[in-house]
């Protein structure tokens, strides 16, 4: 439905081009781009209006191409409202066009880019900001704006009606337990059921497809540690926020233009057990570090947790095993490691609605080979599992009172 109101807006805006001088803001754009200074609002007006080109313009006409050329040389230009917007999480161009999600999918958004040379020159601009190569040589490029939004730019002929921008916002603004609660991310008869799995130091993955809400759940329950105790981050991409009075956070490093300096997760879980964490969490979980994290999680580090892709609980298994075959681990050694170490998943999904905590599993083992399987004890919409024994006996073994949503004495 949206689709006619940017096509219109993208008519007028050509139209406009036409009563404008040719190249006026092409020549602008360069001499800043040669010059290196400040492009400012005032600094960019003054500039357009001093082009030989636009006396014949008037001032409304003037401000409008300032605009528009200040678009082109500062921030992420005519897509800044949208990465503004707390209610949006994601922006995505597809060529000229832009989408956003506002946590019910995605929709059609009516920002008028210009050409695809002109969206070439953005991307090429964030990613220079963040210190990232982006050209024929190097066409894609992954990267962190400096407000913290998670940018992945791909240009042609990689991208085949590109270029294609793919922005992930950053609030700066954590959530507590109580607002997960009133935004229905959380039910409140659960809510003293995760305070429960956090005060128990039980060890935990939040599990979910992507744009879930796992970064933004695990960041709220990092923020229920006791003050007294130590949090260690490891993550790819800095996003978790926690509000606690003790964070330390390690960021991987890729590397750069001539391929060398690339610091990963495995290393930064090496580096992380040195600086005496009482809880290690690392952000995403996905390659051969969660090798190292099992072995930190198997030897007195307890109440660690991470984030995993996973569609369904019962699908996290034989994720780990794909992650520990990359660490090569095998695998009747990574389900050993596994019941040791982790004691509880939490799986999120996005819905219609928004996004949800879907269930709270435990980790068990099945059958003569005890292989790790992921019984729920607690569903949304049907209450306590047939694992909320086995969780609630976990809590009273730590001296946890028992939450009533699991529907066992204590």
């Amino acid at each position: 439905m949206t689709t006619p109101f940017v096509a219109s807006a993208s008519t007028g805006r050509h139209a406009q081009r036409r009563h404008e001088p040719a190249g006026v803001a092409d020549r602008v754009r360069r001499r800043f781009a040669a010059d290196g200074v400040d492009a400012t609002p005032a600094a960019v007006v003054t500039a357009v209006r001093n082009e030989p080109g636009a006396v014949v313009l008037g001032d409304t006409a003037v401000l409008r191409l300032a605009d528009r050329v200040h678009d082109q040389l500062v921030g992420a230009g005519p897509l800044a409202p949208l990465l503004a917007d707390p209610a949006v999480t994601d922006v995505l161009v597809n060529g000229a066009q832009v989408w956003v999600d506002r946590g019910a999918g995605l929709q059609r958004a009516a920002v008028a880019l210009g050409s695809a040379e002109d969206v070439r020159r953005l991307a090429q601009r964030l990613a220079a900001a963040c210190g990232r190569r982006l050209d024929d040589g190097q066409p894609y490029a992954d990267a962190r704006l400096p407000d913290g939004t998670r940018l992945h730019a791909v240009l042609p002929p990689v991208a085949t009606s590109g270029p294609y921008l793919s922005l992930r916002t950053f609030r700066q603004r954590p959530f507590s337990l109580a607002d997960l609660v009133e935004h229905g991310t959380v039910p409140a008869a659960v809510a003293p059921l995760l305070t429960a799995v956090v005060s128990a130091r039980l060890a935990y993955l939040v599990t979910g497809g992507t744009g879930s809400g796992k970064t933004t759940l695990l960041g709220t329950l990092l923020g229920l540690v006791p003050p007294t105790e130590r949090i260690v981050l490891v993550e790819d991409a800095a996003e978790l926020r926690p509000v606690h009075p003790h964070v330390v956070a390690l960021q991987a490093r890729t590397a750069n233009v001539e391929g060398a300096g690339v610091v990963g997760l495995t290393d930064l879980v090496r580096q992380a057990l040195r600086m005496r964490p009482d809880r290690l969490v690392v952000g995403e979980c996905r390659g051969a570090e969660i090798v190292d994290l099992l072995g930190a999680l198997n030897t007195g580090h307890e109440g660690g947790a991470g984030t995993l892709h996973a569609n369904a609980p019962a699908d996290v298994p034989a994720r780990l095993e794909a992650l520990g075959m990359l660490g090569g681990l095998p695998r009747a050694a990574l389900h050993a490691q596994v019941l040791a170490a982790l004691q509880v998943v939490l799986q999120v999904r996005r819905t219609d609605r928004g996004r949800v905590l879907e269930s709270v599993g435990v980790l068990l083992p099945a059958g003569e080979q005890r292989l790790v399987t992921v019984v729920p004890a607690w569903r949304r919409g049907r209450g306590a599992g047939p694992g909320a024994e086995s969780l609630a006996r976990q809590l009273t073994e730590r001296g946890v009172a028992v939450p009533p949503i699991l529907g066992v004495r204590a």
